[in-house]
């Protein structure tokens, strides 16, 4: 099979993933042999390829946004036949017995293995992985528009669940790339009488465009007062002052969900009084569950989710990170891989 192969770490603009030739993969028990028919390009990806995120070895097989069919079962596998249309999502494998585990908080696992840094991923025509963590795709979706509801929909969904957002609130977005033009979506979906106020970079004009079109009610930079108090905030970002500028914004009581793995930049310092007190709250989010998937997937097609892609071939995920590290890519970048 084709993959591009991730050898040492490296900044993004070296291109490193290299084009090689492997062997199938072999489902082991319980497992599944999927052909990958897309793969979205997450911002993951740039952390482990620049080593703030390290794979568990190398070579790896990056992407974790993964579209595909089964292709062959391994001993005892049941979930599935041979030709279903699955999703595997960030989460590859977890140990199913600690108590995160035992507490459906699989993302807490110490064990737990990651698809694209533990387990080789969708960069590939081929990959396997545990039944339990596959996920069938709603009819509705491409396979291009289902890639990205796998990982920025579903860890973005999860932080919107975090926010304990309620109708009738003002949810801030700092950032506007693959996840928050998904949960954008969800927000106006779920809560009705809501406001989303978006915070984009100064002058990414494509970015505040998209935005605009997907019905948010304020659009500004970082660094800009909202016209309200924002009751909670999802920072996207791959850097530290949005965390700082929305909790500058935020209303009492309210709280920042941070939705990212690493940051290139740290949370500058703050201020008790302006940034902390009278209990405003920030929480982290931690990967995702089985539980977010099983969930957001049906949702997103209830809604439905329009998710805006972006179309690279296998041999070109190198030139779609490079334009994700700028913030070029508008919606998502998905990698075709088999039609």
């Amino acid at each position: 099979m084709k993959a591009m192969v991730l050898k040492q770490t490296s900044s993004v603009e070296e291109k490193p993933l290299e084009l090689v030739h492997l062997p199938t993969p072999i489902p082991d028990i319980k497992q599944i042999l999927v052909k990958v028919y897309a793969c979205g390009v997450c911002h993951t990806e740039l952390d482990e390829i620049e080593g703030r995120v390290s794979p568990s070895r190398f070579p790896m097989i990056l992407g974790h946004e993964i579209v595909g069919k089964v292709e062959r079962l391994g001993p005892g596998a049941t979930k599935f036949k041979e030709g279903d249309r699955v999703g595997i999502a960030w989460i590859n494998w977890a140990c199913g017995k600690c108590s995160f585990c035992l507490k459906d908080e699989e993302n807490l696992c110490t064990e737990a293995k990651w698809t694209g840094k533990d387990a080789n991923g969708g960069y590939a025509q081929y990959t396997v992985v545990s039944e339990d963590f596959a996920y069938p795709i709603p009819d509705r979706f491409s396979d291009l528009e289902a890639a990205p509801l796998l990982c920025a929909g579903v860890v973005g969904y999860r932080a919107l669940r975090l926010t304990g957002m309620g109708d009738g609130q003002v949810l801030g977005l700092y950032g506007f790339g693959a996840s928050a033009h998904i949960i954008i979506q969800v927000a106006k979906y779920k809560y009705p009488h809501g406001k989303v106020f978006v915070f984009t970079r100064p002058n990414q004009v494509e970015h505040q465009s998209l935005a605009r079109k997907l019905g948010a009610d304020w659009i500004g930079a970082t660094g800009d007062s909202s016209p309200e108090k924002l009751n909670c905030a999802i920072d996207f970002t791959p850097v530290g002052v949005p965390v700082r500028e929305a909790l500058r914004n935020l209303e009492k009581g309210g709280r920042v969900v941070i939705n990212a793995i690493r940051k290139t930049t740290p949370i500058p310092e703050l201020d008790y009084t302006e940034h902390l007190w009278h209990e405003k709250e920030v929480k982290s989010v931690a990967n995702v569950t089985r539980r977010d998937a099983q969930e957001f997937l049906p949702l997103a097609a209830e809604i439905p989710i329009v998710p805006e892609t972006q179309e690279f071939r296998l041999e070109e995920a190198n030139e779609a990170l490079v334009l994700l590290k700028e913030g070029k890519i508008r919606g998502a970048g998905v990698l075709r891989i088999a039609t």
